[in-house]
């Protein structure tokens, strides 16, 4: 976008970047100092120099490169440290239960693709500062379309401790379930994920935990799973993908939760 166009043509709208990653930051840095309509505050590797800079300089936008540290609650911080600083989430990847809960709550003002042209990367700078939005086609599509089923917190945590490689009877241990009950749940979430067997099923929370915006060490972290169609069975009955008949699943479930 040219900056003539922008809102405010006669000021220079400030950014601070923010990337652990040496390589994307000094690419964005250089892309600002080329740019007269855009200042650099600061670059920051890591959360804590992040927010002691919003706090006191309050710059006009941040990219965030959406790394492990940057949960909602990091967010939502950030947000409170300089209320006018304009958001952009830096990334290729999002979970999509995250960045609808970030965009309707925190008012984020971007989702910006890393793997786009210098030139997407300015036009995006200058149309956030200018009061508009920008979000990538590919990220939100990827987020607005995925299948997705939701859990329970119970649900949450044995998903977590299963994509770890935990046991049935480690399971059991550290949720203090017994191991049958533990059979029962992966059972129901097997046939609720559509998810071809237990590894699939692994597999599935193993991806979701791992999008920025989920903590791995919180157990309770993943609300929902967004689903790989090419990792879901046939339709067909659970029981057969357990590989056993079930038990009374929502009798069990409902005196263990």
């Amino acid at each position: 976008m040219d900056p003539s166009n922008s809102r405010y043509p006669n000021e220079i709208a400030r950014v601070v970047v923010y990337s652990p990653q040496p390589i994307l930051a000094i690419g964005l840095e250089n892309l600002i100092a080329t740019d007269p309509a855009l200042e650099l505050t600061a670059s920051c590797s890591n959360v804590a120099p992040l927010k002691e800079h919003l706090a006191n300089a309050h710059p006009d936008l941040a990219v965030l490169d959406l790394t492990t540290e940057i949960t909602y609650a990091t967010l939502n911080e950030l947000q409170n440290l300089s209320p006018k600083c304009r958001l952009i989430l830096w990334t290729n990847s999002i979970d999509g239960e995250f960045a609808l809960k970030a965009m309707m709550n925190l008012g984020i003002r971007g989702v910006l693709s890393q793997s786009l042209s210098l030139e997407a990367h300015r036009q995006c700078l200058h149309r956030v500062y200018s009061g508009e939005v920008w979000f990538e086609k590919i990220l939100t599509d990827s987020f607005l379309t995925s299948p997705r089923v939701w859990l329970t917190p119970r649900e949450s945590q044995l998903l977590t401790l299963l994509s770890r490689g935990f046991s049935n009877k480690e399971i059991a241990l550290a949720l203090a379930l017994r191991e049958g009950t533990v059979k029962v749940y992966i059972f129901h979430l097997l046939r609720k994920s559509g998810a071809k067997d237990r590894f699939h099923l692994s597999l599935h929370a193993l991806e979701n935990l791992s999008m920025p915006g989920i903590l791995m060490s919180d157990q309770g972290g993943l609300h929902s799973l967004a689903l790989n169609p090419l990792c879901r069975r046939p339709a067909g009955r659970a029981e057969e993908v357990a590989g056993q008949e079930a038990p009374n699943v929502e009798t069990i479930v409902r005196k263990v939760s």
